[in-house]
């Protein structure tokens, strides 16, 4: 049985692929979760889109299917009508196209922060599988630290690792917790428009110099086509590392108290 909600704990969830969903600091938030009956994905939506509810702010690490959910965020600007948007600015428009208000959104650029009460998200690039700013210096893709109840989590959304990305993320201080994608790349996925993130020894290598309390390897169970190796992570990580970084393979709606 799940524990009465308290402001005082931090607990995440996460909900397959790269989706969270986040207590902290008083507030409930849901980062990237994918919640439509796309074609070809491995496992349903834990929790179903009109069965959201009573969340503060929705989360989107960038405009994929799998990370802004257009349909599911039509729903839930109804479902959830006090909540937040926080997305990538260059996506301002598909946001407002979902039919969202411009009093609810929160666009955010990398370097830039946003707050919910308590909790402060902030963003730094993502390079999915490129940086690829924009001509007034927005990148479509961001990663999110978030920080409030006295904890830190980091959500690496897609990305590579990049020149500058880990003395970025330890400007932050200790991370508490940290959500990596671990599904790689290669050839044929590009070729298929899939493009990549880290593999698995690179995330695994990020959080052995990152050194976050917490691991959870993310994007690895959704699509057949864009798979990864959670326990391939986790083996490599202990073996290189060894067990001052606590791993956990997650399974979608257990949470993790922090």
């Amino acid at each position: 049985m799940r524990a009465p909600y308290s402001e005082n704990r931090v607990t995440i969830t996460w909900l397959g692929q790269m989706g969270l969903r986040v207590e902290i600091g008083g507030k409930k938030l849901l980062i990237d979760y994918f919640a439509s009956d796309a074609p070809g994905r491995r496992i349903a939506p834990p929790i179903p889109m009109d069965g959201v509810a009573d969340i503060d702010a929705f989360l989107g690490t960038h405009d994929h299917l799998d990370h802004i959910d257009h349909g599911a965020w039509r729903v839930w600007a109804r479902t959830c009508p006090e909540a937040r948007f926080i997305f990538p600015s260059m996506h301002a428009r598909a946001v407002t196209g979902d039919g969202i208000p411009a009093e609810r959104q929160l666009p955010v650029d990398a370097g830039g922060c946003v707050r919910l009460g308590e909790v402060t998200v902030r963003a730094i690039p993502a390079a999915h599988e490129f940086l690829a700013p924009d001509e007034q210096g927005r990148f479509p893709c961001l990663q999110y630290i978030v920080e409030g109840g006295g904890k830190r989590i980091y959500h690496a959304g897609d990305t590579l690792r990049y020149e500058g990305m880990l003395p970025a993320l330890k400007a932050f201080g200790p991370i508490d917790a940290a959500l990596l994608p671990i599904n790689g790349r290669d050839g044929k996925r590009y070729r298929s428009d899939l493009i990549g993130n880290m593999t698995f020894q690179e995330a695994a290598d990020l959080a052995g110099e990152l050194r976050p309390a917490l691991v959870i390897p993310g994007h690895w169970d959704m699509f057949a086509s864009n798979p990864g190796d959670p326990d391939a992570f986790a083996d490599y990580l202990d073996a290189k590392y060894g067990p001052g970084i606590r791993c956990v393979i997650p399974k979608p709606m257990v949470p993790i108290y922090l």
